[in-house]
């Protein structure tokens, strides 16, 4: 293990005169911050947290935690499901949650400038009061900004507009020394040496500290509509997908999910939205879709010769919701998802790996046949049209260390099959403290050399949101820290 200090009364007394009145330590710690939305990967509460307001305090706090050896970790809104907020050697958090202003808009350069601890939502509805849109739409609407760009998840509307990395054009940074640095530029390009801004992008919090970020934004659509498209069966339903997205209709999102979690997701909400049987046939699985353009009447025929070719390949319905009470339905089912597995399932662990769009149906097959093996349930769903897939794993009987032993089991498995396929074991969610041991696997020896010597040039003490104790003793081995 690392050779990290203790908090003192000393130590807590420096941070109180940084951020006075906004530290606390013990007990009076938020029980929260030991954790982040899925605590299976384990629950360790920091010995303190202070929540900083200014970049200026945020570079005080982590230059003396770097000074007494520290460790540090970053915190938004705790909404991620990997780990990667926990402080697992206690520490100090550090919460950007009330660092939440939007702080202006170039609107002539389509840009806007904010601090991380600004949510996801406030941005998108803020944005659209502008005639502007961000394009990056994760599931989880209340996830900071910060959060987002340091795992650079992205969302639904990624086969369209892409990831959120294409999104950030600049950012203010903390190092783990206490330094202040700014990666990336307002400007549409870029030659000028190692790409600093997009190293930041994804990296989890383990690099540097984000305290404000400029945004790309695009004009607002003028008019959006979605399809609500039932199938029989799952392997019709995502075999649709490659043949939509190589007809020119350039879709927002392209949404997959089976009946068993669309039931989940309906009884939280207390609201049956999807149809359940269509002309005496069961509905197996749903795609929704969404597209969006300049108006109701220029998307009239992309609406009609999506539904032409999604009745010839088997939907057996095409329901379009055009208007916002229908849209709000659709995309409220579809987005509570999470909340209705988590408000019904006891364990659950998870993996949203990305394969090419074509191999999901082989995919998937795969993944519920090997769940076969084992005691717990799956629940899928995903982003069809970029392939990137969220699967479930669920029990409401098992032991705990026995749920855990057959899930390292499956996604050892599960995700050897994502690389046979040429996939890569997470899209968006990151990799955070749960996911460690599969990366290594997937990335291989030379590759995670390189990102622990990237590792040791930013951060040489290693403080800033170390992970594990096996992780944090070889690169100490290496003489690191």
């Amino acid at each position: 293990m690392a050779s990290y200090q203790p908090v003192t009364q000393e130590f807590l007394a420096q941070l109180e005169s940084i951020a006075p009145g906004r530290v606390t330590a013990g007990s009076e710690v938020n029980p929260d911050y030991g954790r982040d939305e899925m605590p299976i990967y384990g629950v360790h509460p920091p010995e303190a947290a202070v929540e900083i307001l200014s970049t200026e305090e945020a570079a005080a706090v982590v230059k003396l935690c770097y000074t007494h050896n520290i460790p540090v970790t970053t915190r938004g809104a705790g909404t991620g499901l990997v780990g990667g907020c926990v402080p697992v050697f206690g520490g100090v958090v550090l919460s950007t949650a009330r660092m939440n202003r939007i702080l202006g808009y170039d609107l002539e350069n389509f840009t806007v400038t904010v601090q991380p601890g600004v949510l996801l939502q406030q941005l998108a509805e803020d944005a659209l009061s502008h005639g502007c849109l961000y394009p990056p739409d994760p599931g989880e609407k209340l996830a900071t900004l910060g959060g987002n760009v340091s795992t650079n998840a992205s969302g639904m509307r990624g086969v369209k507009y892409g990831a959120t990395r294409d999104y950030v054009k600049a950012m203010t940074v903390v190092l783990p020394t206490g330094e202040v640095t700014q990666f990336g530029s307002a400007v549409s390009k870029t030659s000028s040496g190692y790409n600093l801004l997009h190293l930041m992008i994804g990296s989890e919090g383990t690099l540097g500290i984000i305290t404000e970020l400029t945004l790309k934004l695009i004009p607002a659509p003028g008019a959006t509509i979605s399809l609500v498209v039932p199938f029989a069966d799952l392997p019709t339903c995502i075999s649709t997908v490659p043949k939509l997205r190589h007809s020119h209709l350039n879709p927002q999102a392209i949404e997959f999910f089976e009946k068993e979690i669309l039931i989940t997701s309906e009884t939280y909400l207390e609201k049956q939205v999807f149809p359940r049987v269509i002309e005496g046939t069961d509905v197996g699985a749903y795609l929704l879709i969404t597209f969006d353009g300049d108006s109701m009447e220029a998307l009239e025929p992309t609406i009609e010769r999506a539904a032409t070719l999604l009745l010839e390949e088997g939907a057996l319905d095409v329901l379009v919701a055009d208007t916002p009470q229908k849209l709000k339905e659709a995309w409220a089912a579809r987005s509570s998802f999470l909340e209705g597995i988590e408000e019904q399932t006891k364990l659950l662990d998870e993996c949203d790996v990305v394969v090419p769009v074509t191999k999901i149906p082989d995919y998937l097959v795969f993944a519920d046949q090997l769940a076969k093996e084992y005691d717990f349930r799956l629940q899928s769903f995903g982003h069809a049209g970029d392939g990137n897939l969220h699967i479930y794993t669920c029990s409401n009987d098992m032991e705990r260390e026995e749920f855990l032993r057959q899930v390292d089991d499956f996604m050892t498995k599960l995700y050897a099959k994502t690389m046979e396929l040429g996939g890569q074991i997470s899209g968006e969610h990151g990799i955070g403290r749960g996911k460690i041991k599969y990366l290594a696997q997937a990335a291989g020896d030379t590759n995670i050399a390189l990102m622990q010597g990237i590792k040791a040039v930013f951060d040489p003490k290693m403080i800033l949101n170390p992970r594990s104790e096996e992780h944090t003793s070889e690169l100490q081995s290496r003489q690191v820290i």
